[in-house]
């Protein structure tokens, strides 16, 4: 499976109503350390069972970014019962990704 694709409008179902926690990957094309980083969270979204594993482009959603004050991508937040519970800045190794989730 995929990484969703988050957007504003499938914020509220996807993320702050979702029974699982949420790993939201912040994200951008021109971004190399991104690209880095993308096979990775792709590999998570298709190995992962009790989490979502989403994408924001933020050059297309930049609304979603101010609301999550990403000043620097790739941003990766943890979303739990619409709570913001982790959250990390920079490219990292996939365990540490999956230590995020507590998974």
């Amino acid at each position: 499976m995929a990484a969703l694709k988050i957007t504003k409008d499938n914020f509220e179902s996807e993320v702050l109503k979702s029974d699982k926690p949420v790993l939201i990957d912040f994200w951008a094309e021109w971004c190399g350390p991104c690209r880095m980083l993308g096979p990775v969270i792709e590999e998570l979204a298709g190995e992962v069972s009790n989490a979502k594993i989403g994408k924001v482009n933020v050059d297309e959603q930049p609304a979603l970014a101010q609301q999550f004050g990403v000043m620097t991508i790739p941003t990766l937040i943890v979303i739990k019962d619409g709570k913001v519970v982790s959250n990390s800045v920079g490219v990292k190794p996939k365990a540490e990704v999956l230590k995020m989730l507590n998974v």
